[in-house]
């Protein structure tokens, strides 16, 4: 879990600037879910990561939560229902990757994201929460996934601002909105009773000496419609600084909420 993987993550995202696809004529995006499970522990509330394989394409040596793609029996099974499908997907994924299979059920929607526009491979990704028992064994697949965690969530961003834990935008902004959460129970209540955010970011990179430094603009951020993360104004993003993200909300209209809770 050294600070390599981080680097090695970073420069993933800022090489693939290279590969652009025409704005005009955008990839359609794959839809896909994913699942924060969750358990109390004695240092308050745990979430599984799981990290994998640095020989992966997407996301390489990256710590992520349980998901992949929904795929056609996912919607089989839902009779065409995309939102139940993803939560099928949630659950085959978990017990896939980690042995862990929560019951669709229990699954509460935290947000939606779907990759920028310009990106040659997207995704439409519904993430879930679910509670899990404090004794369930995981078992990870040895394929995409190499090594699982079961970390408090303000440890897991911790870890990512001492540069030792390699995140992207999603999972760093869905571990920030959870930390404030003393409880497993207290957070299903809270985050059931919420609305939930769809996003759709907008990545542009700013020169840092001889590297690109990504920068993800949201809804209400100045620069979101032009593109340009330099557009003076309002600030609704998250900027990579020294291989740590960072989440900005200043001077928004209140039609655009922040992501994290207080």
């Amino acid at each position: 879990m050294g600070s390599d993987s981080v680097e090695a993550l970073t420069m993933s995202i800022a090489s693939s600037s290279k590969e652009k696809v025409d704005p005009n004529n955008p990839v359609t995006p794959r839809n896909a879910s994913t699942v924060v499970l969750l358990r109390d522990g004695e240092n308050g509330v745990e979430t599984l990561m799981l990290k994998r394989n640095r020989a992966v394409i997407f996301a390489g040596g990256a710590w992520v939560f349980p998901g992949g793609s929904i795929d056609r029996a996912d919607l089989d099974a839902a009779q065409g229902d995309a939102s139940e499908a993803a939560r099928l997907a949630a659950c085959r994924e978990a017990d896939e990757e980690a042995g862990i299979c929560p019951a669709p059920e229990s699954l509460v929607l935290l947000s939606h994201w779907t990759t920028p526009v310009a990106e040659p491979k997207r995704f439409a990704t519904w993430i879930y929460a679910a509670p899990i028992a404090a004794d369930a064994e995981v078992v990870i697949d040895g394929s995409e996934i190499h090594e699982s965690r079961w970390i408090p969530v303000q440890e897991a961003l911790d870890a990512h601002r001492a540069g030792e834990f390699a995140i992207l935008p999603p999972t760093f902004i869905t571990l920030s909105d959870l930390a404030r959460f003393k409880s497993v129970a207290e957070l299903l209540a809270a985050k059931d009773g919420e609305n939930s955010p769809e996003v759709l970011p907008v990545l542009d990179f700013v020169q840092d000496g001889e590297k690109k430094r990504p920068v993800t603009m949201y809804r209400g951020d100045a620069g979101y419609e032009s593109g340009d993360c330099s557009t003076p104004g309002a600030r609704h993003r998250s900027m990579l600084v020294n291989r740590v993200w960072h989440y900005q909300h200043e001077g928004v209209d209140a039609a655009f909420p922040s992501f994290i809770g207080k």
